[in-house]
């Protein structure tokens, strides 16, 4: 027979606030994307756009157990949702090429979902105490690379399009899944955080560093 505490680990209770944080969340983040509509250059949004879509909606119900009770089923929870939208990453760039719907605005809103995911991972990776505050900084490097070409021109040059970034960003996500993992307790949990880190870091680094040489 369970005892108490093992049925409350197992047991999924979510307050009445989560569906409030994933509906605001989903909304800000479409609000956002009717308003670049106009630089999507074909009529209809397509297959791919609708994909990342449906990821941006995994990563608002993913970022709304932020606030929420730390428990192991919550972990789980926030794994699988979070695992869908990375393995729907793989999708819509082949649904793009596929059906010859590839844009500029797709792949931007496709790296804006990428990044809100790592940001959310990191939170709730650090919240489950697997990993110290530090973690954070691997949501907020996309950030501070953004807020750094507003005053830095040279920054803000388009990058060219590489498989290094897309393999990275990958490495990441996986990482911080595998750190909020129940099953990955600390101090290996922080480990994996910190080598994704690592790795997303020496990413940006490249980058900054090619942005440079070409300023």
């Amino acid at each position: 027979m369970l005892a108490l505490q093992d049925v409350e680990r197992v047991t999924l209770t979510l307050s009445e606030w989560y569906p409030v944080k994933a509906a605001g969340l989903f909304a800000v983040i479409m609000t956002l994307v009717v308003a670049r509509r106009d630089r999507h250059p074909f009529p209809r949004f397509g297959p791919a756009n609708l994909t990342t879509t449906v990821r941006a909606l995994l990563v608002a119900l993913t970022a709304a157990f932020i606030g929420e009770a730390v428990t192991e089923s919550s972990a789980v929870s926030a794994v699988s949702l979070g695992a869908g939208a990375a393995v729907l990453d793989a999708v819509d760039g082949w649904l793009a090429r596929r059906t010859k719907v590839v844009s500029a605005f797709g792949a931007r809103f496709d790296m804006e979902i990428d990044a809100l995911l790592i940001l959310v991972l990191a939170i709730l990776v650090w919240r489950h105490g697997k990993a110290g505050a530090w973690v954070l900084a691997s949501g907020l490097l996309r950030y501070a690379f953004v807020a750094a070409g507003w005053a830095l021109p040279w920054m803000r040059a388009p990058l060219p399009p590489s498989a290094r970034g897309k393999t990275i960003c990958a490495a990441q996500i996986v990482a911080l899944l595998l750190a909020l993992a129940p099953f990955v307790e600390p101090p290996a949990s922080a480990v994996v955080a910190a080598l994704g880190l690592g790795v997303l870091s020496y990413s940006f680094l490249i980058d900054t560093i090619w942005l440079w040489n070409r300023r």
